[in-house]
């Protein structure tokens, strides 16, 4: 992320409240709905993906202190927080596939990781424009969907729609957020140790500025969030399809070019 022009890192810096408004709004999204645009400014995953995976695992860890220092007992302690007993049936169906995601994430060339990213950002803004998202149908579809959510989540940690679809079908409305947060820890983990294994920049020195940009989105996404758990966000959703799906055809064409 070396040697950009100015406008660039204004942009960036952008993209990162963005990402920090969308993950603490919905518990899922900050990185399929900003890695799009980061790849247009640097088309290469592997610059951004260390700056995202460190929020995500910082805001995870927020919120299962957050959770674990509410008063137990109180309405507030039973009705939000963590489900941490859905969190442990659910983990051993995501970490495996993740670890191999990781692998191919490390081995295939920019170009192609980019281009599966787009391909599978646009899948997801289908379903979002057509009020059709992805579904959970029972315990098998459950199971395939968080392997394949942790695969897409350890190549590109854009596989929160996937397993939000199966989460959101076990647990509360209120404690999905903060559930989804701390689900992505483990998996963050273990993509961040195997970055450091193969010698991948961790981009240190752009954490210093990037980890605000994302903290002032965070605590701006937390009213869009109350917002959400008292409304219909059907609405919301298909417009962020369309933005999705323009993004997601304009890179998939930039990329294959």
């Amino acid at each position: 992320m070396e040697n950009l022009h100015p406008l660039q890192y204004v942009a960036i810096g952008a993209l990162f409240v963005w990402s920090g408004f969308v993950r603490a709004g919905l518990g899922f999204g900050g990185a399929v709905l900003v890695l799009p645009l980061l790849l247009l400014i640097v088309d290469d995953a592997l610059v951004f993906l260390p700056v995202i995976a460190v929020h995500m695992l910082i805001f995870g860890l927020w919120a299962a202190l957050r959770g674990a220092l509410r008063p137990a007992g109180t309405t507030a302690a039973r009705t939000s927080g963590v489900d941490w007993t859905y969190l442990a049936r659910a983990t051993p169906w995501m970490l495996p596939p993740a670890i191999v995601g990781i692998f191919g994430l490390l081995t295939l060339p920019p170009r192609v990781t980019s281009a599966i990213i787009f391909a599978i950002v646009v899948a997801y803004a289908l379903g979002y424009v057509f009020a059709r998202p992805i579904r959970s149908r029972g315990p098998k579809s459950d199971a395939a969907l968080l392997a394949l959510g942790g695969y897409v989540m350890g190549n590109s940690l854009i596989g929160g729609p996937l397993i939000v679809a199966v989460f959101a079908a076990h647990v509360a409305r209120e404690r999905l957020r903060d559930t989804l947060l701390v689900a992505w820890v483990g998996m963050v983990v273990i993509k961040l140790v195997s970055f450091v294994a193969a010698g991948v920049d961790l981009q240190l020195v752009h954490h210093v500025w990037l980890l605000p940009c994302a903290l002032l989105g965070h605590v701006a996404g937390q009213r869009l969030h109350d917002r959400l758990l008292m409304s219909d966000a059907t609405r919301f959703f298909r417009a962020l399809g369309v933005l999705l799906l323009a993004l997601g055809i304009f890179g998939l064409i930039d990329t294959l070019r």
